[in-house]
């Protein structure tokens, strides 16, 4: 059994991410890069304040008041919203959780850290776009191009099945079946896999794409010009150009901020046919 003062800060670390997240809690690759995020910026932040570097940290020099204050050094340095302050702490009190287990000596330490509260926060409403607003950004990539194609089949998928954007970006040629009962399969958040169901012309469309020659050897479904993944700076960057574009056609658009995520919020569109106006929608 591992003596109490060989548990420094590293050791528990490791364990944490090791044991607690990818063996016990099977966490999603999106939750381990969060997590591994943040205790990067903690480690950077401890190495300037307490000039001790990450491999001879006591776990009883990472207390509240040192949390606290990365925290807040993360808002005015970093300038990062209250929502993703709060995300940041989640991590660190899930490690803190595990290691009440792990080093109980420490659990005064460890509950005044769990103590540490949450910043409230107001949450803004989500943008949503009209029917002659999404079908003037489905028409603005140029078809007769490789990526045009691209880009109107990823769109279309989008509006049509209301995808995260981590999950339209991990689509794989095998996540899609045509034919009847057309859908895609996708593992969403908290590993949860569903089945999302195409429109005939979202089927058709992307029946038509993965006929399109492949870049590289992988199978994933909306790859960039080097056949690796979308970042997802790369697909805000596809829906940027694309409705700027857009703007000419309907210049409603050049008001709203249109993200992957507003695309989400745009439900209407998913049960009526592109062909239908505004008017038709409503009534």
């Amino acid at each position: 059994m591992t003596k109490l003062k060989t548990l420094t800060f590293a050791v528990l670390l490791e364990r944490f991410f090791t044991d607690r997240l990818m063996k016990q809690r099977n966490a999603s690759p999106h939750t381990i890069k969060s997590y591994r995020d943040t205790f990067r910026l903690l480690l950077h932040f401890v190495q300037k304040r307490l000039h001790k570097s990450p491999s001879n940290l006591d776990l009883a020099l990472i207390d509240a008041p040192l949390i606290a204050s990365f925290l807040e050094s993360l808002e005015q340095e970093r300038s990062i919203s209250a929502r993703s302050r709060n995300l940041r702490l989640t991590a660190i009190r899930s490690f803190f959780k595990f290691v009440a287990f792990e080093a109980p000596a420490h659990s005064a330490q460890i509950q005044r850290v769990l103590a540490i509260p949450g910043k409230r926060h107001e949450r803004a409403l989500v943008n949503f776009l009209t029917q002659v607003e999404v079908k003037a950004l489905l028409a603005s990539p140029d078809q007769q191009t490789w990526s045009g194609r691209r880009d109107h089949a990823l769109l279309l998928v989008a509006v049509h099945t209301g995808l995260r954007l981590s999950e339209l970006r991990g689509l794989q040629r095998q996540d899609v079946v045509l034919g009847t009962g057309a859908h895609v399969r996708v593992m969403g958040k908290g590993r949860k896999e569903r089945c999302t169901p195409l429109t005939k012309q979202t089927a058709e469309v992307l029946k038509a794409w993965m006929q399109e020659p492949r870049k590289g050897s992988a199978d994933i479904l909306f790859p960039n010009s080097r056949g690796a993944t979308l970042s997802a700076d790369g697909v805000q960057y596809i829906l940027s150009k694309h409705t700027a574009v857009a703007c000419q056609a309907c210049p409603s658009l050049a008001d709203k901020r249109v993200t992957p995520h507003c695309l989400r919020h745009y439900s209407d569109f998913r049960i009526m046919p592109i062909g239908l106006g505004c008017e038709a929608a409503i009534s």
